[in-house]
């Protein structure tokens, strides 16, 4: 077994030596672009770490880990064009460095490059993964869509919100993970398992970032804090304020998120101490430390040796532990 550090550096090396492509360079150009941007690598590492924690040599997944990774930033591109933003990883997004139809039309390729590279399994492994990744794919899909839904809606439940963030975030992590097993074939119960395992770890994270957008270190955290507030965004932060604020808390929690002042600062002030007041904040605490239990009620089923099960339980631990 290997580092999260280590697994990082074989990723990034990885895709350093990825060559897609050269021609039509208006397609491929931003695929190697966007490709170049880095970031944490969660995914790919999961499926590599996965792999080997069923004792099989992580260099037989390089290419699921690297189907997972292209899939991600394909949903990044169309993501960013969705959102209008314009800087992605403190570089700019694709649809701003070259334009909209550019954006799009490699993202889809993007989506079929990264199937692509399933080629390389034998029958057998070849059918789980795709099976696996066609689910996901459009689950991730479905998740988007409800989020957009969401921002017109003020009748989200709490059960829909996870559900989003579910489909939206959590199902890639899980998906990581089986498809290290598959590759390793091992059992059925256990490549399930560690996917119920990534799915609970996922919702985890999900809800950790949406508190630290809030709540975060602002030296450390790497992005605006109340971010989500400035865009009005419905997170389990506020469908939980709205829950359990007092009428006049409700009223002017709803009020802060129906406009957009060109000063955020008494907004973001406003709504963290109302966060605060309802107890939300700390029911949303309550939610992240409840779905990490979660995962590790899983992970005691898997059939592995109890190190094995350490190293996950660590890394559980670590993601849980972030302040960034």
């Amino acid at each position: 077994m290997h580092s999260i550090a280590q697994y990082q550096e074989i990723v990034s090396t990885h895709f350093k030596s990825l060559s897609t492509p050269n021609e039509p360079k208006g397609l491929y150009d931003p695929i190697t672009y966007i490709l170049s941007l880095g970031g944490k690598r969660l995914r790919p590492v999961l499926t590599l770490m996965t792999t080997e924690i069923f004792d099989v040599d992580y260099n037989k997944a390089i290419n699921a880990a690297t189907a997972i990774e292209v899939f991600h930033n394909f949903s990044l591109i169309h993501d960013d064009i969705m959102d209008d933003a314009p800087l992605r990883r403190g570089k700019e997004t694709v649809h701003e460095k070259w334009d909209l139809n550019t954006g799009i039309l490699s993202g889809d390729a993007m989506l079929i490059l990264a199937y692509q590279y399933f080629e390389e399994y034998e029958p057998i492994v070849f059918h789980q993964l795709a099976k696996l990744f066609s689910k996901t794919a459009l689950e991730v899909c479905e998740g988007q869509q409800y989020d957009v839904d969401f921002e017109t809606r003020d009748d989200v439940t709490i059960a829909e919100y996870l559900k989003m963030i579910e489909y939206k975030t959590a199902v890639l992590v899980g998906a990581a993970m089986k498809m290290g097993a598959i590759v390793a074939e091992t059992s059925e119960e256990n490549a399930n398992l560690i996917y119920d395992f990534g799915i609970n770890l996922g919702i985890a994270f999900q809800l950790q970032d949406d508190y630290l957008d809030a709540f975060g270190n602002p030296e450390t955290f790497g992005k605006q804090i109340g971010g989500d507030i400035i865009e009005n965004k419905k997170t389990y932060l506020y469908l939980k304020a709205m829950e359990f604020s007092t009428p006049e808390n409700k009223e002017m929690l709803s009020h802060l998120f129906s406009v957009q002042p060109s000063d955020n600062s008494d907004k973001i002030a406003s709504v963290k101490t109302i966060f605060d007041e309802s107890g939300a904040s700390a029911t949303t605490q309550d939610a992240i430390l409840n779905y990490t239990q979660k995962s590790f009620e899983i992970l005691s089923k898997i059939d592995i040796s109890e190190d094995k099960k350490k190293i996950l339980r660590k890394f559980g631990e670590q993601l849980m532990n972030r302040n960034v």
